[in-house]
């Protein structure tokens, strides 16, 4: 290798010799020379601490591309360079020759230092007094690169980017490593992929589409020469904001290079110059305030779901920075047309200026999948037009989150959500049932009931010296009832009692085996071993939930006792292709489901639930009438589900279930709950979800519930059972 050095430097002899450069400088010029060829005589490429194995193996951060299920297009994309890495195989013959013409004419000959491109540039820099030219092969370049972007402390930083000799000598020295262990056509192809193209486009696969909307593959001689004219500078030669001469000089630099370089015949190098620039922009989309109107809430949950997967790093913020720079290709649970129908119906029954959020989300039971979550507010960080906050005391410092926001509204995030009302009535009937009591149970409901659990003076329920006594809604419910007609009905005092029986503790801890999670301070205390058997009105909801527990909560109720959690994906594969596993080698996409309650049980819940739709039950009697006895008829297929609403109206619910797909919604102030919705706005939630689910399993098979066993049912009242007209 010494002599072969040697013989490249007899032209610096010369050189020399003609008296351009003395003294000191023959020194100067040949100490990269004799630092280059004493490498194998010292530590290799290691010898200054860089990492030459790691140049072979790194891989630049690239975009990760997120897609709608059923081939529903792009969803977002998250990147911190926008990258798509592609092989040489995948770039035109243009990109290819002009890169090399516009950088690194000698780069086939050299070996990854162009001796005569230093003694060159050396040579410009002396005349100029400062530095005029540079030097810097393209695989120098590629080195210089990927030691700033696999930089990770303040040091490795400076070290990769200060303009210093012991950086230039640094990068000499390992590119020389690294083209003893990779082909040029290797090397030319990882530099097309790091280099970076100004506009935020990193890689020629960027590069062509921002600036063309187009693949590498079909760039012409003056797109592909204009490209590559912007490496060297990519502000100074911006097409787009720049002088547009300085662009067009620059690419026809470039174009005459290549003719030079016999690339180009000189016919074909005065057409590409005689072309004019003809850019058709494209603004890469990033994050989730870029996605389609609508999809901005499911794709900020899904972020957040991401930053909760170990297989993606230790932390929350190494599972983002995956996330950005990890280059996945992830198709989600989201179906377009599902979506659609949701935020149309929500749409439909309240504007997004309105201060109440209407929102719902649709759950797949027995797979998990979230296949819809719509709400009426406008994923963005803009509140400069926001309206006023809902509370008065806070109005004059406060705007709302309407129609803008970014909070999670209907679950996935921090927010703690909204009191649920008598949709937990369902964990406490799944407790009894667990229990052993059948739904045929019957328990004498007065209009107010004096419970053994106790209360505030101040409570509206307080009665007796500190008894909590809730009340039913109307003197209709009073009576007789069973599990059939206290839950069509919703009768407080009748599940207040049945919570006497089985403990409010059961109650509880039945909803967190369906998924709910406590986050208020005093839902958390209350929820606490100390407290759980204590929490009488657990059963009447006044703990906060959202949308999307609840939601996947009644689909595990259909779906047999089959908890699954939810999942905002189906599939996440890496650059390679390769599906993502966890550490147990479970695909990270795939469904996560365990059986919470018996298949008998969860089936007994759906009948009762049946009396509330309206589609009667299997085996029992609902009573004569129930809360929402018009789904049935408009959903117009097996639905069962359950309504509820807080003290005061201040929030609304409506939960839905077919055998195919769950839907909860609810109407309520994200700014203020103390702000109530009114006995007029109660109703939405259960309009929203009924023709939600009409809509979206138009056209699909119809399939029925199947009925519980006659041990779950109990002992018959003597009364038909639900089917017979």
């Amino acid at each position: 290798m010494i002599t072969r050095t040697l013989r490249v430097f007899g032209g610096f002899v010369q050189l020399l010799r003609t008296g351009l450069v003395a003294g000191l400088a023959v020194a100067v010029l040949l100490y990269p020379v004799v630092a280059l060829t004493g490498i194998g005589a010292k530590q290799g490429a290691d010898a200054l601490g860089a990492p030459a194995g790691a140049l072979r193996t790194s891989t630049p951060a690239q975009t990760t591309r997120v897609y709608a299920a059923n081939n529903g297009g792009l969803l977002a994309q998250f990147y911190e360079e926008y990258r798509t890495y592609v092989p040489l195989a995948e770039m035109s013959d243009s990109i290819q020759k002009a890169i090399v013409a516009a950088e690194d004419a000698r780069f086939w000959e050299h070996h990854g230092v162009d001796f005569k491109g230093v003694a060159r540039a050396f040579v410009a820099n002396q005349k100029a007094g400062s530095v005029s030219q540079g030097a810097s092969t393209l695989t120098m370049q590629y080195v210089r690169n990927v030691l700033r972007d696999t930089a990770v402390t303040p040091d490795e930083v400076n070290r990769a980017t200060e303009q210093t000799g012991a950086r230039k000598l640094r990068e000499m020295r390992l590119a020389i490593e690294l083209e003893k262990h990779l082909s040029k056509q290797e090397i030319l192809e990882r530099y097309l992929n790091v280099a970076y193209f100004g506009h935020r486009a990193y890689g020629i696969r960027a590069a062509a589409e921002v600036y063309f909307s187009k693949l590498p593959a079909d760039l012409t001689v003056p797109e592909a020469a204009l490209l590559a004219g912007l490496v060297q500078a990519p502000s100074a030669y911006d097409p787009v904001n720049a002088d547009p001469k300085a662009a067009t000089a620059r690419r026809d630099y470039v174009i005459g290079r290549m003719a030079s370089l016999g690339y180009l015949t000189p016919a074909l190098a005065d057409e590409a110059r005689a072309t004019a620039i003809a850019l058709r922009l494209t603004e890469p989309p990033n994050d989730c305030l870029a996605t389609r109107a609508g999809w901005g809430f499911f794709c900020a949950w899904l972020r957040t779901w991401w930053s909760q997967q170990p297989a993606f790093g230790d932390s929350p913020g190494e599972r983002l920075d995956a996330l950005r720079r990890g280059g996945y290709t992830v198709v989600t649970s989201l179906d377009p047309r599902i979506q659609q129908i949701a935020q149309q119906q929500v749409l439909k029954r309240e504007r997004t200026r309105s201060p109440y959020a209407l929102g719902q989300v649709l759950v797949e039971p027995a797979t998990g999948l979230v296949r819809a979550m719509a709400v009426n507010r406008v994923y963005s960080l803009d509140r400069a037009s926001n309206g006023p906050h809902s509370d008065p005391r806070q109005r004059k410092r406060l705007r709302g989150n309407y129609p803008n926001t970014v909070n999670p509204l209907l679950g996935g995030g921090d927010m703690a959500g909204y009191q649920a009302g008598s949709t937990f009535k369902m964990f406490t009937m799944l407790a009894a049932l667990e229990q052993g009591l059948p739904l045929s149970t019957t328990i004498y409901s007065p209009k107010t009931f004096q419970s053994k659990y106790k209360t505030g003076r101040d409570s509206p329920a307080h009665c007796g010296v500190d008894s909590w006594c809730p009340s039913n809604a109307s003197d209709s419910m009073t009576g007789r009832q069973t599990m059939y007609s206290g839950f069509g009905k919703s009768v407080n005092t009748f599940f207040v009692q049945l919570e006497q029986r089985v403990g409010a503790e059961s109650a509880v801890r039945m909803a967190e085996r369906l998924g709910l999670r406590w986050r208020t301070s005093i839902d958390k205390l209350q929820a606490s071993e100390a407290k759980a058997r204590t929490w009488g009105a657990f059963t009447l909801g006044v703990a906060d939930t959202t949308p999307l527990e609840m939601a996947a909560a009644f689909a595990t109720v259909v779906a047999d006792g089959r908890h699954c959690e939810p999942i905002p994906v189906t599939s996440i594969t890496d650059p390679s292709g390769a599906e993502v596993l966890d550490a147990k080698g479970v695909p990270v996409a795939g469904p996560r489901c365990a059986q919470v309650l018996s298949a008998d049980v969860a089936r007994g819940a759906v009948d009762a639930a049946r009396c509330v739709t309206g589609y009667r039950a299997a085996t029992g009697n609902c009573g004569g009438w129930s809360t929402a006895a018009g789904v049935y008829p408009t959903v117009r297929r097996p639905v069962a589900g359950k309504s509820g609403t807080t003290d005061d109206n201040r929030a609304a619910w409506f939960v839905g279930m077919t055998p195919t797909l769950t839907a909860a919604a609810f109407i309520a102030d994200p700014d203020n709950p103390l702000h109530r919705v009114g006995s007029g706005n109660a109703a939405k939630p259960r309009e929203t979800v009924a023709d939600t689910l009409r809509d979206a399993l138009a056209g699909t098979p119809v399939r029925d519930f199947v009925a519980p066993s006659a041990a779950v049912a109990g002992r018959p009242q003597g009364l038909r059972p639900a089917g017979r007209r």
